[in-house]
């Protein structure tokens, strides 16, 4: 069963934002970054692009 958000909708801090760019930079993968801000990979995605940030493409 794929692991459900419960923070829908809610505004992103500066602290996530932060965190975000971080990890986004080291190359962190998607499904890593959605768990590491318990945040959906969808919203992960709407924001990085929004930032202008490129999240890797692990396979």
């Amino acid at each position: 069963m794929a692991e459900r958000f419960e923070r829908h909708k809610q505004p992103w801090t500066p602290d996530e934002l932060a965190k975000l760019r971080t990890l986004a930079a080291k190359g962190m993968a998607l499904k890593a970054l959605a768990k590491a801000l318990t945040r959906s990979e969808e919203s992960i995605k709407q924001r990085a692009k929004e930032d202008g940030l490129k999240i890797a493409k692990l396979r």
